[in-house]
């Protein structure tokens, strides 16, 4: 017999049931067992588990290679080489952690989470296959030129990220993007040090200033192209190049029909933000003409779209481009360039799909075969000289080089509260249609009937909360239905027990992308991963915003399969991890709530005995470092704060608030918690780094030397 036992005696015969507080089992009713119920989930998997079940669960070798994967301990590895990665070479993640995050007196660097892991041999890599890519396309088709691609510095300006770039493409004349004031600056500082062939793309819209340094850096040799947005940059481009007496070189943006749909490729098209219609292109030439300055024009730029999906619209936008570049050699401008933009894309869910926003269906050398072969196809049908292909490629060679790990500090569930026996009270006041729907609920339990069951729950819900508003119906028996419900529906499989993770992270500051647009990125837990998630959870910022949690994830998931950390087993910190995020989030990220960002460790490849070296580390920003950015004064505030205290005559106590708000203003806005496990520091020696925060000191020497 079902759970729901046979009509009280002192229930009014007609709509009270007894009740023992569940419905019955799944499988055991009479009606038989719901469709809901038959899908086996990730938890059901037959015992063992194995990091091979964890790597296909997170998707890990979708999104993930060959950078990515799952060592033998359960731990996340990183693979710096690549593919070519020998397996003593793999960087265990957790050990990073470990290293950044314990005390120096326990040989760690006693930096605070979060913190963002930088990986430049990752970096190095994805730059060296981006150009064995298109070397590979260039030799196999016969394609008589080169390509020289340039990284736009608004993906992510941090300096050593820009310098890392230069250095490690200066053997194949990889240059740089700008898009603004400053980053021309930067960038022409790195260049210094770069290849001397390599180009600097100067994009974004213009003033005098702007083109009068850029033609700067053109005096100081190095190889800078003023790309034209607009058609009306040409006359200040002329006028800046006679007054300071340095011959340009110009390039001009196209913009092209081609464009593909979704967020990143509203940029594009007929009635994108940037670029020349054919009309403005011909324009600008015949201007060149007349002024005697056409062989100044050497480049044509165009950008389809971030994130293109698929070869075949790549294929169409670059043959496009490429038929406009052919026009314009013949008709007599020193075409020798054609840039195609940024646009190569990555797999944020692994899917290799086309069909989102987070996937796309290439690989390196199918994107480098498909332009190398539509830049030639027009080019030979126009008896055009092949131009030298320039990339502005940025999420592809970042993001994958750069892991944010943060810590779930604690966990929440919502049980469903217990009905108890006195539901048939609570029922005396409800009015008679929304007896009728309780008494056809509980009928229908007793049959099986699931699906009866939740529509008979929601009608009963939606009638039951006009009724409170109405003032009719209590607040108690309100209560007791939303706990009828929520019970009916997680009995029938409708819903499930969703764990709340409360992470030590602002989602606006570390993840804006998330919140402004919906970019999803792999979020997977760093260790355990050769035991089975347990429970479903969304992850919950520290931010006062409703808006600040994690509720979305790789695959079309509401939730993520997560490891229990309510037992205690997580003594030293449940730790998680943001891949794929290299690219945007630290330039676009803000101070919501003051919340800074992380630390910063950089991370190489060692042969040593843990396999890595922490080569630079920093801590994140302080609270006195991010009021200074919203016009504070810490100082100030600090010395405001020591006068109340003396105003007080606190007397004994006095010195320890002092001494408290003065590392307060020191510490990082982040939470502070003990890792309460220094046995996986690595030793104190593997890496000596400057500049780390020394939580032993308890003077603030800053304070001497924040008004200067």
């Amino acid at each position: 017999m079902p759970a729901l036992a046979c009509v009280d005696a002192a229930v009014r015969p007609g709509y009270g049931l007894a009740w023992d507080g569940s419905l019955p089992a799944p499988g055991a009713f009479p009606g038989g067992t719901p469709a809901a119920a038959t899908i086996p989930t990730l938890f059901e998997h037959p015992a063992p588990w194995s990091t091979d079940l964890s790597a296909a669960l997170y998707k890990i070798d979708g999104w993930g290679a060959p950078y990515f994967t799952i060592n033998g301990a359960g731990n996340i590895s990183v693979r710096p080489f690549g593919s070519a990665t020998l397996p003593h070479q793999e960087i265990d993640l957790l050990k990073v952690v470990k290293k950044a995050s314990v005390p120096k007196s326990a040989g760690g660097l006693g930096l605070q989470l979060p913190i963002i892991v930088r990986l430049p041999d990752v970096l190095k890599n994805r730059l060296e296959s981006l150009h064995s890519a298109f070397h590979f396309a260039i030799q196999s088709n016969g394609y008589d030129s080169h390509y020289q691609g340039v990284y736009p510095v608004k993906c992510n300006q941090d300096r050593y990220i820009v310098e890392d770039i230069v250095e490690f493409g200066s053997p194949f004349r990889f240059g740089l993007e700008a898009g603004s004031k400053p980053e021309l600056l930067l960038a022409m500082s790195c260049l210094t040090r770069g290849s001397p062939d390599a180009f600097l793309i100067c994009n974004g819209y213009k003033d005098e200033e702007y083109i009068s340094l850029a033609l700067m850096a053109r005096s100081l040799d190095l190889n800078t192209v003023i790309v034209l947005e607009q058609e009306e940059e040409l006359d200040t481009v002329v006028e800046t190049s006679r007054k300071l007496g340095i011959r340009p070189v110009i390039g001009l943006r196209a913009k092209l029909r081609t464009k593909h749909s979704g967020h990143f490729g509203s940029t594009s098209g007929e009635k994108g933000k940037f670029g020349l219609t054919t009309t403005q292109i011909l324009s600008v030439a015949r201007k060149l003409q007349r002024l005697e300055m056409l062989e100044c024009l050497q480049l044509l730029h165009f950008h389809i779209g971030s994130q293109i999906p698929s070869t075949v619209l790549l294929a169409d936008g670059v043959g496009e481009a490429a038929q406009i570049y052919c026009e314009l050699a013949r008709l007599g401008a020193g075409m020798r360039v054609i840039d195609i933009g940024g646009g190569l894309g990555i797999d944020y869910d692994g899917s290799h799909s086309s069909g989102s926003d987070v996937s796309v269906s290439y690989g390196l050398d199918e994107y480098a075969s498909a332009v190398v072969r539509a830049i030639q196809f027009a080019c030979d049908r126009k008896h055009v000289r092949h131009p030298i292909i320039c990339s502005e490629s940025g999420r592809a060679l970042v993001s994958h080089h750069s892991v944010l790990v943060f810590e779930a500090v604690s966990s929440t569930v919502v049980e469903p509260e217990s009905v108890g026996q006195n539901l048939a009270y609570l029922l005396d006041a409800l009015e008679d249609e929304s007896r009728a729907e309780y008494r056809n609920l509980m009928a229908a339990a007793v049959r099986g009937e699931y699906d009866s069951c939740l529509v008979y729950s929601d009608q009963l819900k939606k009638q039951c909360v006009e009724q409170f508003k109405d003032g009719i119906l209590g607040l108690e028996h309100l209560a007791a239905v939303d706990a009828l419900c929520d019970l009916v529906a997680r009995e029938t499989c409708a819903t499930s027990r969703l764990h709340t993770y409360h992470v030590n992270l602002s989602i606006f500051t570390s993840i804006p992308d998330f919140w402004a647009i919906g970019q999803l990125f792999p979020i997977v837990p760093i260790h355990h991963l050769d035991r089975r998630p347990t429970v479903n959870g969304v992850l919950s910022d520290l931010t006062c915003d409703s808006d600040g949690k994690l509720d979305r994830f790789i695959g079309g998931r509401g939730s993520l399969p997560l490891h229990e950390i309510s037992c205690g087993l997580e003594v030293g910190g449940y730790y998680l991890g943001m891949f794929l995020g290299g690219a945007y989030q630290e330039a676009l990220g803000g101070l919501h709530n003051l919340f800074g960002g992380p630390s910063v460790v950089r991370v190489a490849h060692s042969e040593g005995p843990h396999g890595f070296a922490v080569t630079r580390a920093m801590a994140g920003p302080s609270c006195a470092d991010v009021l200074r950015v919203m016009q504070h004064e810490p100082e100030l505030m600090f010395e405001a704060l020591k006068h109340r205290i003396e105003e007080h005559g606190r007397g004994d106590d006095g010195g320890d608030i002092t001494g408290g708000l003065s590392r307060a203003f020191h510490s990082m806005p982040y939470l502070v918690y003990s890792s309460g496990d220094e046995s996986m520091a690595a030793e104190p020696d593997e890496a000596v780094v400057p500049g780390v925060y020394d939580d032993e000191d308890e003077e603030w020497e800053i304070m001497r030397c924040l008004s200067m």
